[in-house]
């Protein structure tokens, strides 16, 4: 575990608002049809700022849902970051996190296809990894190695990430090469967060609306299926993962006992632990200086992912030409 220590002045004024501010609405707004329209339009709103200056920007069409591509001018073409948005399943998309496809672009030096799968109540959690499913099974089609692909998200995207991982693999396709999670809910079990020491701490997540989105995740089946929940399943088979989280967050559990149950199936997994952050505060990476310096991380992270696939892909060609 890699445990950061500076916090800017940013940070702390950011996660200062967001308690104030933030909390109060997470907590108590009404989580109904008619209230939750307005949390819709919030990626309408951000997809009218300017789009991000150095980074190309081309839409992607699926069937049922929609997608975007996040090209920095040195990109490689070779291989490719899928990237889940968060927003708890709920709300969030292509234009909340324009922002941070562009950054890993640019860190990364490879695409960024942004998915904007459906979300509930349009769909349950399952349809919503089908979606993610297919986006992969597109990037397939179209030539990427699957060695050269990454998976990414942040919060409930984080969750997808793994999801999405593990039902390509028992679906029969092959693996990505690496997993990212910043922030990831990966346990839709309340109880032990309920609990945690971070329950109060966090900057603007209640702990108990938790029990709430899990159930609408589970179709409002009770007891939840603990097989919804990626730590629970065989890990064994995964790629390396890289997991950031913010130390006082309540999610900072999930990804604390993901790395614990990674290191126990011999995946390689690096945890990183930030303090004075917010949830998914790499998602603001044109705000905070800690935000572009774990996008970096992340760029480092999948450009290590591709020099590994390189080193096997000569390995390999070496090999057939002595044979």
């Amino acid at each position: 575990m890699v445990s950061r220590t500076k916090v800017s002045y940013r940070a702390l004024a950011v996660h200062g608002l967001a308690r104030t501010f933030l909390r109060p609405a997470m907590r108590w707004w009404p989580l109904v049809p008619l209230t939750m329209a307005p949390i819709t339009w919030l990626d309408q709103a951000m997809r009218l700022l300017p789009k991000p200056r150095g980074v190309t920007f081309e839409p992607a069409r699926f069937d049922g849902y929609t997608g975007e591509w996040a090209k920095a001018a040195d990109a490689r073409e070779d291989g490719a970051v899928l990237y889940f948005h968060g927003g708890a399943f709920l709300f969030c998309g292509l234009g909340t996190h324009r922002g941070i496809a562009a950054t890993l672009s640019t860190a990364a030096r490879v695409p960024v296809l942004s998915v904007a799968y459906r979300q509930l109540p349009k769909v349950p959690l399952a349809g919503t990894i089908e979606d993610c499913l297919d986006a992969y099974r597109s990037l397939l089609a179209a030539g990427y190695a699957p060695d050269r692909i990454v998976f990414a998200g942040d919060s409930a995207g984080g969750h997808l990430a793994y999801a999405t991982a593990l039902r390509a693999m028992a679906n029969g396709l092959p693996r990505p090469g690496g997993l990212v999670a910043i922030s990831p809910w990966l346990d839709l079990d309340a109880s032990a967060k309920l609990v945690h020491e971070n329950a109060r701490k966090d900057a603007y997540i209640p702990s108990v609306r938790l029990e709430a989105i899990a159930a609408m995740c589970a179709g409002g089946v009770t007891p939840i299926d603990r097989m919804l929940s990626p730590v629970n399943h065989d890990l064994s088979g995964l790629p390396p993962s890289l997991i950031i989280v913010a130390e006082g967050e309540i999610l900072r559990a999930d990804g604390e006992l993901m790395a614990a149950r990674l290191a126990d199936a011999g995946v390689a997994c690096e945890l990183q632990v930030w303090p004075g952050q917010v949830h998914a505060f790499p998602v603001l990476a044109h705000l905070l200086p800690e935000s572009r310096a774990a996008v970096q991380g992340i760029g480092g992270f999948v450009r290590s992912v591709l020099a590994r696939s390189d080193t096997e892909m000569i390995a390999v060609a070496e090999e057939s030409a002595t044979a």
